[in-house]
């Protein structure tokens, strides 16, 4: 008797299951079917209110000063794409993408190199006081820069209005480097280290060999945040550089803008030129820069 009803019940229950999975399964559609189309729909507000300045200030830049005056705020009508080329050629930033290009590339590779270097140690709690170098990584982002002690720092090394001067000045103010890196290193097996000690292998050589190939995503990510903050750095620029041929983009532009801050056009012709490049290489490098944060958050 038991057998029998045991075997009822289990052949019953099939039957259940198979009445209650259309159910289940149309909720489930229609959960997922309401779930893509209010993401879709926060994503592409969030499009808008960041991409519209920007479309703002590329159809600015293709209206002719007549058409911006009558029009400021509507569809260019007759696109003047010669306002690129003028701005181009009377702001002169050829010259000072140049040297945009060596200030940010020496620049960030110094910057890594010294999150490499402090952040390792701090992570893995090999020098003292690891938790007050991580509160002084924080609260060196809080902290104004000290333009005068930088000044007359450069003054005794007879580094001022030099590019070395200004590579070694935008190199050092690593910012969020050593934190992040600090936090990716974390999710690196502590048995690695051991592993390395045991086979004698040295610090510096495991530091080179080992965790830089490991930690490629997270330096990454530090170059890339360092290289988009000295190409938009103005002040120190400003303060430690007087000669003109070696500007970078930043300072070149403000003085484009002095001289031309009638003509909006080719202001804005100017300002779209400068962020060109960040534009284009951030298209390609998202995924990176994405991948490399994460994972320094879940270290």
């Amino acid at each position: 008797m038991n057998a029998v009803t045991s075997s009822a019940k289990s052949a019953s229950d099939p039957i259940l299951t198979l009445a209650a999975k259309p159910d289940d399964f149309a909720t489930r559609k229609l959960h997922k079917k309401h779930r893509p189309i209010g993401a879709y729909i926060a994503v592409a507000v969030i499009m808008i209110i960041f991409l519209f300045p920007l479309l703002y200030l590329f159809n600015t830049a293709l209206k002719s000063s007549q058409e911006f005056i009558t029009n400021p705020v509507g569809l260019v009508e007759h696109p003047q794409w010669s306002n690129f080329a003028e701005a181009w050629r009377l702001g002169a930033f050829g010259d000072y993408i140049l040297n945009t290009a060596l200030y940010t590339f020496a620049g960030a590779s110094i910057g890594t190199f010294i999150a490499l270097v402090m952040g390792f140690p701090v992570a893995r709690k090999y020098i003292r006081g690891g938790k007050l170098w991580n509160a002084l990584f924080v609260l060196v982002l809080f902290l104004p820069n000290a333009l005068m002690t930088q000044f007359h720092l450069l003054l005794n090394l007879h580094l001022y209005d030099t590019r070395i001067g200004y590579i070694l000045m935008v190199g050092v103010g690593v910012g969020i480097g050593p934190l992040l890196f600090s936090g990716f290193v974390k999710s690196i097996p502590t048995e690695l280290d051991e592993a390395a000690a045991i086979d004698g292998i040295g610090y510096w050589r495991y530091l080179f060999t080992f965790v830089f190939p490991l930690a490629r995503p997270a330096l990454a990510t530090i170059f890339i945040l360092q290289a988009v903050w000295i190409w938009n750095e103005i002040i120190l620029a400003t303060v430690l550089l007087s000669d003109s041929s070696k500007w970078p983009i930043a300072t070149g532009l403000n003085a484009f803008k002095g001289t031309y801050s009638n003509n909006w056009t080719l202001l804005a012709a100017a300002t779209m030129i400068v962020a060109g490049p960040l534009i284009i290489g951030y298209i390609f490098i998202q995924k990176y820069l994405v991948n490399g944060v994460v994972g320094a958050v879940k270290g």
